[in-house]
């Protein structure tokens, strides 16, 4: 086993008792339900020995100001601690998974462990419905996992920062995506933040873009997709941002499994962006 981005149902129904593999489950609906509605999915019904994490509790910090957008990144610190509770260690090979697609929310936490400087770490392409749709094993029993052992810091040079935004349309050597539907982008609507419309000199590139039949795309589509859109543009001059931090993650899977390394994200997001209101805001 040595996944780092994606990995397919098939693969790892294969490799289910191997010693370090260890499986989290990132389901989460973000509007219009039950925030505990991915949790108690996971109680229900989830791969064998997958523990759960949390997009609220687990993967955010939301004691942090409305600048850090509307998922704050957690401190590496609490993050770690998230880890060695579902029994992650920085040998362990670890398989995100969420209901499907994998932007809500197992491609975040993919992120986050990469942040870390963890190698090892991959999301299930197609997540729990093609799983389930294949007949594979699932189970009911709560996991019992040994404590694991995380001690690590973030790489900030993988984060991009509101200075990298704000010289956007001046600058010739950044190149920012938005990860959101295109009418949210374009500003038609928003049903989550207070303003609508984009951060200016944006493309958008909207996540389910990724897809074609609810799994990623092959890897040469999304490298001829992606090319063609940045253009010029080198992959570490990209700017990857959403919402909230969360989907944008997904673009960012997509061009690393596309070989289109060292693109960034801006974690606050729209959401961060808007929160100080004399920032220019795009429309259509």
């Amino acid at each position: 086993m040595n996944w780092t981005t994606l990995v397919s149902s098939e693969q790892l129904v294969a490799a289910l008792a191997a010693e370090n593999l260890r499986l989290v489950d990132c389901r989460f609906v973000l509007a219009g339900a039950d925030a505990d509605a991915g949790e108690i999915a996971w109680r229900t019904s989830h791969l064998p020995g997958a523990g759960y994490a949390h997009l609220d509790r687990d993967l955010s910090d939301h004691h942090k100001p409305a600048s850090e957008g509307r998922h704050p990144l957690p401190d590496a610190a609490a993050f770690c601690a998230t880890l060695e509770r579902l029994g992650i260690s920085a040998d362990s090979q670890v398989v995100a998974y969420d209901a499907g697609d994998g932007a809500m929310a197992a491609a975040r936490f993919w992120w986050l462990l990469k942040l870390l400087g963890h190698e090892r770490v991959a999301v299930l392409d197609g997540g729990f419905a093609r799983w389930q749709a294949l007949d594979l094993p699932l189970e009911s029993t709560m996991p019992i996992v040994a404590p694991g052992s995380y001690v690590a810091q973030y790489d900030e040079a993988q984060i991009a920062r509101i200075e990298d935004l704000l010289q956007l349309e001046t600058a010739g050597n950044v190149c920012a995506l938005d990860a959101r539907a295109p009418e949210r982008y374009r500003g038609e609507v928003e049903p989550l933040d207070k303003a609508a419309g984009h951060i200016p000199g944006a493309l958008n590139r909207p996540y389910s873009a990724n897809l074609r039949d609810g799994r990623f795309k092959p890897a040469a589509d999304l490298r001829a997709e992606f090319s063609a859109l940045i253009s010029a543009h080198a992959p570490a001059e990209v700017v990857l941002y959403c919402g909230s931090g969360v989907t944008a993650c997904h673009n960012l899977l997509a061009m690393e499994y596309a070989g289109l390394h060292g693109a960034r994200i801006f974690p606050p997001s729209w959401s961060g962006w808007i929160s100080d209101g004399s920032r220019a805001i795009a429309r259509g």
